[in-house]
């Protein structure tokens, strides 16, 4: 009989519970699988590539002169954008599950991706603006006046409707791929063993941030100095030929149709037991056998109710523990928000300074020389993964494994939730020396695109330990929580698990944006209308520290969760040491 199973291990399947077949023909020789998985992973890398050519450089976007949000506005709905993309990805999964099958989901996915980048590179041209949000409408005139004696209200933002769809149609999307390319790169190598499977999710995480690395060196910077159309179309161009890709790859693919989805049954168990009696008036009102689950009114393959009871008790044990993460991730994505909109009010030095000597003829005509980009600071928190990661699992790892001092999925998540709060510590002082720059009229003025900024004299250099940090805490929370996830899920919800792990990362984002958004109201510490789209007149490092405050708050809960539950795993554990022994 089998031993005893300790926490991070994955589940045994129930005996009845078999893998799903897989729709192909003969064994395929061994080039097919390969030229599968290195479609999938090239796949992944242009919609990488294309994901970040949005997000790096949005905020910026949002707040230039074409359309002249309110750094607030700016910074709420990329954290809007940010939370779609991960809050929506169990709708894809279970429309693949369900309907679609993960090949179909996967090319409409794409050709949602197509369109959506599509609008947003129409809006970046006075043209596509005028044809879909017509006409930006004149700014009222107010009466002059000084804090606190009267108060500005921030224009409502031009072309949120078009925007906001874009974005959220947009997240749609690339949460539908995020959850679906994944399973179905695996796929195409089971056949290869266990060890072609660990290669290819290695393979896998490395090509997300080769995409994240190519579109935040060419795309941002192109956006930034050059044109917000341009670095607009490269995304289309990306989502396109990704297209292309996985089409001409198809005769490779190893599919598997839909096998339908377990959510009907875990709203039942959960409405049962939370609202016995609700439950029974419901099911009163349905027909005799309405209420069953589906193997209760025909033999049908699928779980058993018992199995459904199970999972259903797992997934209540696994959810507070994921729930808890949510302040992480609401620390995670100030790195593409907050923290872009504070580099934006330091000093960004320039790429090519214009002396004589190095100065070209086009550089001297435009009278200004390039800024390195502020998105390129989200190349410390991708660089410090591509190395770190190989370090951690081919030196530090094995060598603590050795010590017998290699932590828990568990641990490594509460290490990494202390280097989010440090992270967002980090920031917080940050502003307040930058404040303290403001305060005293020591600004410099800096032309970024087409705005001007007044930046505190402090390099944006500065911004380098708060985004390693954050990579840090990606390295402990981020991949061991995917890994946490995975290994305590019976097989048959472990794609339903990813896709609340990934949902609950998305509540983070726009419980952050909502943050925001509720500080940026009157007499908040966010609420700075007058400084139009400047930051320099609001206290964000207070912001900041209330996100530390409830990072720490929610670290010491997970602590104390998360050892409940690894000593009722323990227990389990040692008690099922008898049976063995008997057997």
């Amino acid at each position: 009989m089998p031993g005893p199973r300790v926490p991070g291990e994955p589940r045994e399947p129930a005996p009845r519970e078999r893998r799903p077949l897989l729709a192909r023909g003969p064994r395929r020789p061994r080039r097919w699988w390969r030229a599968a998985a290195a479609a999938v992973l090239l796949v992944e890398t242009l919609e990488r590539a294309a994901f970040f050519g949005v997000a790096g450089n949005l905020v910026l976007y949002l707040n230039s002169a074409d359309l002249q949000w309110a750094g607030e506005q700016a910074s709420r709905a990329a954290l809007v954008f940010l939370g779609a993309s991960y809050l929506l990805a169990p709708v894809g999964g279970w429309l693949a599950d369900v309907y679609l099958g993960r090949y179909q989901a996967i090319a409409l996915s794409l050709l949602l991706y197509l369109a959506a980048t599509g609008l947003l590179a129409a809006t970046a041209f006075p043209d596509g603006r005028r044809s879909f949000c017509g006409e930006r409408p004149a700014l009222p005139l107010e009466p002059s006046c000084h804090p606190p004696d009267c108060l500005h209200t921030s224009p409502s933002p031009y072309c949120a409707p078009t925007l906001y769809a874009a974005l959220l149609l947009l997240g749609l999307a690339a949460s539908s791929v995020r959850s679906n390319l994944t399973s179905f790169g695996a796929d195409q190598v089971m056949d290869l063993g266990r060890h072609a499977n660990q290669r290819f999710f290695n393979w896998f995480y490395w090509s997300i941030n080769l995409g994240a690395v190519l579109s935040l060196l060419v795309v941002a910077f192109i956006q930034q100095n050059i044109s917000f159309l341009v670095g607009y179309c490269i995304p289309v161009g990306c989502v396109g030929l990704a297209f292309f890709i996985f089409l001409f790859a198809t005769p490779s693919f190893v599919t598997k149709p839909p096998t339908g989805s377990q959510v009907s049954s875990m709203l039942k168990l959960a409405l049962q037991n939370c609202c016995p009696r609700l439950w029974h008036r419901h099911s009163a009102r349905d027909s005799p056998g309405a209420h069953l689950l589906p193997d209760q009114r025909s033999q049908q393959p699928g779980p058993s109710p018992q199995e459904d009871i199970a999972n259903f008790q797992v997934l209540v044990k696994i959810l507070p523990v994921m729930v808890t993460l949510v302040p992480y991730w609401m620390v995670y994505f100030q790195m593409q928000s907050t923290y872009v909109l504070q580099g934006l009010h330091l000093h960004i030095p320039n790429i090519f300074p214009n002396y004589p000597a190095n100065s070209s003829v086009a550089l001297r005509a435009q009278g200004s020389s390039y800024k390195i980009p502020e998105a390129w600071l989200l190349l410390a928190n991708v660089v410090v993964l591509l190395i770190l990661v190989p370090v951690k699992d081919h030196l530090l790892d094995p060598l603590l494994l050795r010590c017998k001092l290699l932590p828990s999925a568990l641990q490594k998540m509460a290490l990494g939730m202390f280097f989010g709060f440090t992270s967002v510590i980090v920031a917080g002082v940050l502003e307040m020396e930058r404040l303290e720059y403001i305060s005293h009229n020591q600004t410099v003025s800096q032309q970024i695109g087409q705005n001007i900024y007044y930046a505190a004299p402090l390099s944006i250099w500065w911004q380098i330990p708060q985004y390693l940090l954050i990579g840090i805490s990606e390295i402990f929370a981020s991949i061991p929580g995917l890994e946490f996830a995975y290994s305590e899920a019976p097989r048959s919800m472990q794609g339903a698990i990813m896709g609340i792990f990934f949902c609950l990362s998305g509540v983070g984002s726009l419980l952050g944006s909502s943050l925001v958004a509720l500080l940026s109201l009157p007499g908040g510490w966010l609420h700075c209308p007058q400084d139009s789209g400047n930051i320099n007149k609001c206290r964000m490092d207070l912001y900041f520290f209330l996100l530390a405050g409830i990072q720490a708050a929610t670290t010491i809960l997970f602590i104390g969760i998360t050892g409940r539950y690894e000593r009722a795993a323990q227990s389990r554990a040692s008690q099922s040491c008898p049976k063995r022994d008997s057997g």
